[in-house]
């Protein structure tokens, strides 16, 4: 029986990198001319051994697998048959053969293309061709997963950090939300650590402008998404001002295909966001809006019910949205004490209840009126109680936004 030293070369691995060679076992091998009657004393004597390399002229042939080898010769008559004959009648002739220097990565693809049975015999590690020792299935199994592990790791600690940049581009809205002479009350809460919706606010001399958008996708996705969309909606304000929402639509429309190569042709994405976008006129006491797939709920101190300002069914920068597309605005009077109710589909769609269906926006719209008397924190807090208790055990579907503002 002979066991071969264990090289340290790696060289078909970058410096740091796992290879087969990490391993390897210190088990022997076993000649092909050794009877099966040897190979029975070394499972005996040695029981941590699971399998044993067949090896000629340090040259590996086959593997025998403990198991099958004990269960093989443990039927009638089996030990005065084949005691003396050589080992490799219980081999198996084409085992997984690898390189010392293989990379864990395309260890674990060629052992997923070969099967279980690498999982409970193990796999050969040779050097040059010849015999250097024994990988185990569970080993390789144990090193992946600390591997992926650390791996995801790695993404949540860039996920995370992504959330920092992320909430930091939303601070200057949430300050400017914070400080404005109305009673408004803002949630956001990203399905997972980032997400796809994001909002902006800003205060004027003669009025305040708000927008929610949720974008495609959610998590990182959904970020990017986010960061090109506030980008083109922070350049349109720019360049034409808060109180023209339909031209700020259009605007962003036009700014998302080209970030995005939607404009024409064939892209590989087909990407876009929906957004409810309003101007509040102190001076006029008026309220324009312009939404696409986002609508605008607003309750009048006096009404019975909340109205329901109707947004385009077409979203923004999409391959399919023209690039030359209005979005059509709606201005009419708001009166002091209103309240503007606006929400992504995060909260309408979310499923639960006894018969698993959407929450739907009668629910929202029922505790808006419910509560219209109190402070927009207290109907914020109430939802989102409602919310909770309507998903209950239900994995949340999206990401979710949405905002109450009681008009000065």
């Amino acid at each position: 029986m002979s066991s071969a030293p264990l090289p340290s070369a790696r060289s078909a691995t970058r410096p740091g990198q796992r290879c087969a060679l990490d391993l390897c076992t210190q088990w022997p091998a076993v000649e092909a001319e050794h009877t099966n009657a040897m190979v029975m004393d070394l499972f005996n004597e040695r029981r941590e051994i699971t399998s044993l390399a067949v090896v000629e002229h340090d040259r590996p042939i086959g593997l025998i697998n403990r198991d099958i080898f004990l269960s093989q010769m443990s039927k009638p008559y089996h030990r005065e048959v084949y005691d003396r004959k050589s080992c490799i009648a219980f081999m198996d002739k084409e085992p997984l053969v690898v390189d010392a220097g293989l990379s864990i990565e395309e260890l674990t693809r060629r052992t997923v293309e070969v099967g279980e049975k690498v999982l409970a015999d193990g796999f050969i590690v040779t050097r040059e061709g010849r015999f250097v020792g024994l990988g185990l299935g569970v080993q390789l199994m144990r090193i992946v997963s600390d591997l992926q592990a650390e791996k995801n790791r790695q993404i949540m600690h860039s996920i995370e950090y992504a959330s920092v940049i992320q909430r930091a581009m939303l601070r200057s809205s949430r300050e400017a939300l914070a400080v404005m002479e109305q009673d408004a009350t803002l949630v956001w809460e990203p399905r997972d650590v980032v997400g796809g919706d994001f909002y902006h606010f800003a205060q004027h001399e003669d009025g305040w402008f708000g927008a929610i958008a949720d974008c495609t996708g959610h998590g990182v996705p959904g970020a990017f998404m986010t960061l090109i969309a506030s980008a083109s909606l922070t350049q349109a304000l720019q360049q034409l001002g808060p109180r023209d929402p339909s031209a700020l639509l259009a605007a962003i429309n036009g700014s998302v295909k080209a970030m995005l190569g939607q404009s024409g042709g064939i892209s590989e994405s087909n990407d876009g966001l929906d957004l409810a976008c309003f101007w509040v006129d102190s001076r006029s006491h008026s309220l324009t809006y312009a939404g696409a797939r986002m609508p605008l709920y607003l309750l009048a101190p006096d009404a019975a019910e909340v109205l329901t300002l109707a947004p385009l069914r077409l979203g923004i920068g999409y391959a399919d949205s023209p690039l030359e597309q209005c979005w059509p605005a709606t201005t009419l009077p708001l009166q002091p004490g209103s309240l503007l109710f606006a929400t992504t589909d995060g909260l309408i769609d979310q499923i639960g209840g006894p018969r698993r269906t959407s929450f739907g926006k009668r629910r929202a719209l029922a505790r808006l009126t419910e509560s219209r008397t109190a402070p927009t924190a207290v109907f914020c807090e109430q939802l989102s109680a409602d919310l909770a208790r309507w998903q209950g055990d239900e994995l949340r579907r999206d990401d979710l936004t949405f905002l109450c503002i009681r008009v000065a």
